[in-house]
């Protein structure tokens, strides 16, 4: 048998409940130990009544005996040899049957009490003896005086008879006692009994509880991703035909996720940490379809929901931040498919076909989209030329793009506008560090120098074909709304709106960062001073999308894990 993936052996169930089955043992033992005690008694009991019959029945017989000897002795002169010989042929046959009696009481109650009886019963025939010697030499006032001394109650007869009488006592009390005790066992006994078998019904009961939350615990795991909690692939395709066996049918659609940049997380902060985010995103995930679907965990960093709602993208798109993480030196983010389930017209295993396909289709048109290898390639290059710059850069990528989805752009506009924030400073490259990290005010030569960081920046990009829509964005990442900007002093609507963005996410960080010359604002103080330029230097309704952007954001948890980075949640 295997429970919970473990192997169990036949004695496993012994070992595991020894207690309980040792004090099951022990209950009844001492139950059939109370009915053995009981039965014993009721024995004793019996013993004790059937020897009281037999001392009744000696009583009896004795008294026959002594009317049958001392009658001819009583009759006085009638008594003649004939009479003697009669009366010695009697008394014989019921000196017999009394030491049967005897023989019978012995075996009852042993030879202590038959044998004190005995004794006594011999002085007494031996005085029937005497008496009925003297009876046959004709001696008959000698055989009255001795039947007076055998009457009396010192003599043989007296004390035969006190004897019988305290015997018959002795075994009317054993007997009440014995009955006492017997009742009082067979009480317990029968206490006992109801005892053990209510206890076994209990732990029977117990068990078989114990066995059905093991079975439904099984069958819940078999179901589950341990890591996430989330329902796993198996449950997936229940929820699946039994959704599409539904009358009327629900809308359907089936959302896959594959993380991007999971594994150099994974490389970079351990596995620890890696499985503590696929937690944390699978938690969000949940979150974010609740109410509206089901998410499931497929395997590694694989994601799927089903959503039932006709108009599904927008939680696909929820789900699909939900996925996504980032923080200092690390970007998570997350690729997506989606179809769109028409019961009858389509298998789950098409369905999860199709999905899968589109997912990688679409995650290598994002890495396309993204600039592939070169984009990278210029990430790294900041990233060595500066830590905090490439820090700033992946900030200001991540505020753009939820800007940009808040402004409702497309996805591919959300990109653009991504690359642009991520490398609107990569003709900072060509500006000398004395410059970049100067601690006071620039002069008119190193301003103008500066200035020239988004001409540069343009050229380098508009190099690399995959780059070229790039290029003229950040070359106006600097321009104002009132046309004071560089390098072309556009303004309002004349600079893109990918600009725009950047424009004001940019500033905002340069305001909440600590830099050489200053310390930061406060989030608070930084929003104030964006309205407060807002019209002049940034585009109002871009600074109003980036406030509620920002403050939808406040409420997200920040993770500090000791096996990885300080983490936000995108």
């Amino acid at each position: 048998m295997r429970v919970n993936g473990r192997a169990r052996n036949p004695f496993a169930f012994a070992r595991r409940f020894r207690a309980t089955i040792f004090a099951f043992i022990a209950m009844w033992a001492i139950g059939l130990a109370a009915l053995t005690a009981v039965n014993a008694f009721a024995q004793r009991v019996d013993t004790a009544r059937q020897s009281q019959v037999v001392v009744a029945t000696v009583q009896s017989q004795i008294s026959d005996l002594t009317t049958a000897a001392f009658s001819p002795v009583l009759a006085g002169r009638n008594a003649g040899p004939t009479t003697a010989v009669a009366m010695g042929l009697q008394l014989q046959a019921d000196k017999q049957k009394i030491r049967g009696s005897l023989s019978t009481l012995e075996r009852l109650s042993g030879k202590i009490e038959s044998g004190r009886i005995g004794t006594l019963m011999s002085r007494y025939f031996a005085g029937l003896d005497k008496i009925a010697a003297l009876v046959v030499r004709g001696s008959v006032q000698l055989a009255i005086l001795e039947f007076g001394r055998v009457e009396q109650p010192g003599g043989s007869y007296g004390a035969l008879a006190t004897k019988l009488s305290r015997a018959n006592t002795i075994f009317g009390a054993d007997a009440k006692r014995a009955r006492l005790i017997g009742t009082v066992g067979s009480d317990a006994a029968i206490a006992l009994s109801l005892l053990a078998f209510s206890f076994t019904l209990y732990r029977a009961t117990r068990l078989a509880r114990e066995k059905q939350q093991l079975l439904e615990q099984s069958r819940v795991e078999a179901l589950t991703d341990a890591l996430t909690g989330l329902p796993n692939r198996r449950k997936l395709f229940t929820d699946m035909e039994n959704l599409l066996r539904e009358s009327p049918p629900r809308p359907l659609t089936l959302g896959m996720f594959d993380l991007d940049g999971f594994k150099e997380y994974n490389d970079n902060f351990g596995h620890p940490a890696g499985d503590a985010l696929l937690a944390r995103a699978g938690r969000r995930l949940a979150a974010a379809i609740d109410g509206h679907g089901s998410s499931y965990r497929m395997g590694g960093d694989e994601f799927c929901v089903l959503v039932h709602e006709a108009d599904a993208e927008p939680l696909l798109a929820a789900a699909q931040e939900a996925l996504s993480e980032y923080g200092e030196h690390f970007e998570v983010s997350c690729s997506r498919g989606s179809v769109l389930i028409a019961p009858n017209e389509m298998t789950i295993e098409q369905a999860l076909q199709h999905v899968d396909q589109r997912l990688y289709t679409n995650k290598r048109s994002s890495r396309t989209r993204q600039g592939g290898e070169g984009h990278d390639v210029l990430l790294r290059v900041l990233a060595e030329s500066s830590l905090s710059l490439a820090t700033h850069l992946s900030n200001v990528g991540r505020l753009a793009e939820a800007v940009a989805r808040k402004l409702g752009l497309s996805d591919d506009e959300v990109t653009l506008t991504r690359l642009t924030a991520e490398l609107h400073d990569v003709g900072k490259t060509a500006i000398p560090d004395a410059i970049l990290d100067k601690p006071g005010p620039l002069d008119a030569n190193e301003w103008a120098l500066m200035r020239r960081h988004t001409l540069i920046g343009e050229r380098i990009l508009a190099a690399a074909p995959a780059l070229a829509q790039v290029a003229p964005l950040v070359r106006s990442t600097h321009e104002r709304a009132d046309g004071a900007g560089y390098p072309d002093g556009l303004r309002a609507d004349q600079i893109p709106l990918s600009s725009r963005i950047v424009a004001v996410v940019d500033a905002y960080d340069a305001m909440t960062s600590r830099r050489p010359y200053r310390l930061p604002l406060t989030p608070d103080e930084a929003t104030a001073e964006l309205r407060r330029c807002a019209g002049s230097q940034f585009d109002p309704g871009v600074t109003e999308a980036f406030i509620a952007a920002r403050q939808e954001k406040a409420g997200a948890p920040h993770t500090h894990g000791s096996n990885g980075p300080t983490t936000i949640a995108a």
